[in-house]
């Protein structure tokens, strides 16, 4: 054994040699323990130089050791010696795997960044500058995002070294270090001051939009965000928008879908008076465009548009510039773009007011209810309510509602299971009156659907309806049907009738539960199929604390006899049940 100064090292040495990865893993994340029983001087003048002389392992150690390293500013005496730790993670923004070397320009980030001027000059800047200059793309790749430690942080000619190297970045051979460098333009913008934008960074700007890789070129755009953010409302009509009018007509797809998918944000970057005046012809261009995955980010974008406007300007807008496309975009080939219009039509509605919404909105919407596609008309089931709210509930009686009890009976499970969780809605829109004439049937229909889903939900819906109309609507509308499905000869009806009286009985009262609900279940607890039993039993014990003195001396004497079932389950279920009673 070593001696005690040299023992946590010389375990380290050994527990890196071992053959199984999981036992040098465990090692690398108790450095902070071994540097911890080193203290500062020894972990800065052995064990740092040993990890750097140790960096021939798995990826997922080398990750570990980087992990671990972004931790040691306090461990080797704080900012004043953070420098020393910058080596090993030189080396690790070397290797090519991308997960190991992102981490390690994680850490020397944090680490530089916790350094002072002068040692950002003396030991950083050094680094940056052999990053930058090595023959290996992964040290390229790793210098690009490292120029947020030293940019606009240097006096002048630092400064200029600074911005040479970031510049032969964003025109460098090999593609991988161009996209870097878009990557991190952005985060790079953030960092420096309005002047250092406008010479410095709209020149790097440029190259990369126009970068003859379509690859670099989406990642260029992203970055104007940041770049707008900085620049004032002339600088970026002058300077920013020209780029950003090119890009949205770029011959690649995907740059034209990230300038459809940054619209929101670069709006609010650049402003409203902007906004209205460029971006917005640009998102008109992109709803017509010939790709659909354009398309389709153009459309999610729709409800986003000049936000800051005054509502009657904001209907203005879309009156005049986004719906005369709206028909074209709900009648598209590709049924995915059709869905987004489907998810964003209604919206527009509560913008553009009750006329207009009757006049372009509702045909488009009957339109896509009508749709060959079951994704479609699912999709614009929901927002049913909110055009209510719109439109008034006569134009939804007169056109929704008939296509409405069409989709009832939609092959599409899914489709009859969106619209049945728009009936409370659509109640309470309607009132009872109306919805017992069109829809009230409708909804009691479901609960003898073959999938089980629409049966489930069925019933959470009928439990919300008597919420809205009250339980005299039960004894009317439901009473008999629970009865007839209770005395059925289909085993799956009796059982839906018992999962019906469980969830309804949540919203009637007292009185309502003994006289509908406890009667049918007790018949059915003595029902021949032992699945409907022990079911009748749960819905038994559930009702505790709503059964009256009369519904105890029928319940407990029912319960007590079916302890005894000829079946196991049964017998489990009653004296579970029996136990919440007495």
């Amino acid at each position: 054994m070593a001696d005690d100064a040299l023992y946590p090292i010389a375990v380290l040495v050994e527990e890196l040699k071992n053959d199984d990865v999981q036992i040098r893993l465990n090692s690398i994340k108790r450095l902070s323990t071994i540097a911890l029983a080193l203290g500062q001087d020894r972990t800065r003048t052995e064990l740092i130089p040993f990890l750097h002389e140790a960096l021939d392992d798995e990826d997922e150690v080398l990750l570990a050791i980087s992990t671990e390293l972004s931790k040691f500013v306090p461990l080797v005496g704080g900012p004043d010696f953070a420098y020393s730790i910058l080596p090993p993670l030189e080396k690790l923004a070397m290797v090519e795997e991308s997960v190991v070397h992102d981490k390690a320009v994680e850490a020397l980030c944090k680490i530089g960044a916790a350094c002072s001027t002068a040692h950002k000059k003396e030991y950083v800047l050094p680094l940056i500058q052999r990053l930058s200059t090595d023959i290996g793309w992964a040290s390229r790749v790793s210098a690009c995002g490292l120029y947020i430690i030293l940019y606009g942080k240097l006096e002048a000619t630092s400064q200029s070294t600074v911005k040479t190297l970031f510049e032969k970045l964003c025109v460098d051979d090999m593609p991988m270090v161009r996209r870097a460098a878009a990557t991190h333009l952005g985060a790079l913008t953030q960092s420096v001051s309005a002047d250092l934008v406008k010479t410095d960074m709209i020149p790097m700007f440029v190259k990369l939009i126009n970068d003859e890789q379509d690859n670099v070129r989406p990642l260029a755009v992203r970055a104007a965000v940041e770049v707008a953010q900085k620049l004032s409302k002339e600088d970026t009509t002058a300077l920013l928008v020209p780029p950003l009018h090119a890009a949205s007509k770029d011959r690649s797809w995907r740059v034209r879908f990230v300038v459809a998918d940054q619209f929101d944000p670069l709006q609010v970057a650049m402003g409203g008076e902007l906004s209205r005046a460029e971006l917005s012809p640009m998102l008109v261009r992109l709803l017509r465009d010939q790709e659909k995955e354009v398309r389709m980010a153009a459309v999610e974008q729709l409800p986003k548009v000049c936000k800051d406007l005054a509502k009657i300007d904001r209907a203005t807008m879309y009156t005049t510039n986004f719906l005369p496309y709206m028909s074209e975009l709900a009648q598209d080939s590709s049924q995915y773009v059709r869905i987004k219009v489907a998810e964003v039509l209604v919206t527009l509605a509560p913008v553009i007011g009750s006329e207009k919404s009757l006049e372009l909105i509702v045909p488009l919407y009957v339109k896509l209810l009508r749709d060959d596609i079951a994704d479609v008309r699912m999709s614009v089931i929901p927002s049913l309510g909110t055009l209510n709210d719109v439109v008034g509930t006569d134009t939804i009686r007169e056109q929704i509602i008939p296509e409405i009890v069409t989709l009832s009976q939609d092959p599409q499970w899914r489709v009859r299971l969106a619209v049945s969780e728009q009936m409370p809605g659509l109640a309470k829109a309607l009132g009872q009156g109306a919805f017992d004439t069109h829809l009230t049937q409708v909804v009691l229909t479901w609960l003898e659907d073959a999938v089980y889903a629409i049966r489930n939900s069925t019933s959470s819906c009928i439990n919300e309806l008597i919420k809205v109309f009250g339980e005299g609507w039960t004894k009317k509308a439901l009473k008999p049907l629970m009865q007839s499905m209770a005395n059925s000869d289909e085993y799956l009806k009796r059982l839906t009738s018992l999962f019906l009286c469980k969830r309804c009985a949540e919203s009637l009262d007292k009185d309502h539960v003994n006289s509908v609900v406890v009667p049918l279940v007790l018949k059915l607890c003595k029902d021949g199929v032992p699945n409907v039993r022990f079911n009748a039993t749960q819905v038994l014990q559930s009702l505790e604390g709503k059964v009256d003195k009369t519904g105890l001396n029928k319940v407990v004497p029912m319960l007590k006899e079916m302890t005894s079932d000829s079946d196991v389950d049964v017998q489990f279920y009653a004296t579970a049940a029996l136990k919440v009673y007495e």
